[in-house]
């Protein structure tokens, strides 16, 4: 996880302070939609994977963890 708020960090600092939250909404939104649409293109095999392996719960809660994680880091970076 560091090492891509590094990356979000360097990226960032190629716009000035003004411009770096606007970037930021873009970025999130962009990602957003990314996963949205891999969500709708791979719907059935998600819903198979939840109901077939119950032990991917964990790992769900894992990605969720670190997906909450990064939109802290990237709306409360300064």
């Amino acid at each position: 996880m560091t090492q891509i708020e590094n990356i979000y960090t360097q990226f960032l600092n190629y716009f000035p302070p003004q411009i770096q939250p606007i970037v930021s909404i873009i970025l999130v939104i962009l990602i957003i939609y990314s996963v949205w649409r891999i969500i709708q293109k791979d719907f059935i095999f998600i819903i198979a994977l939840i109901v077939l392996v119950p032990g991917s719960i964990p790992i769900f809660q894992s990605v969720w963890q670190g997906l909450v994680a990064f939109l802290q880091f990237v709306f409360n970076y300064k």
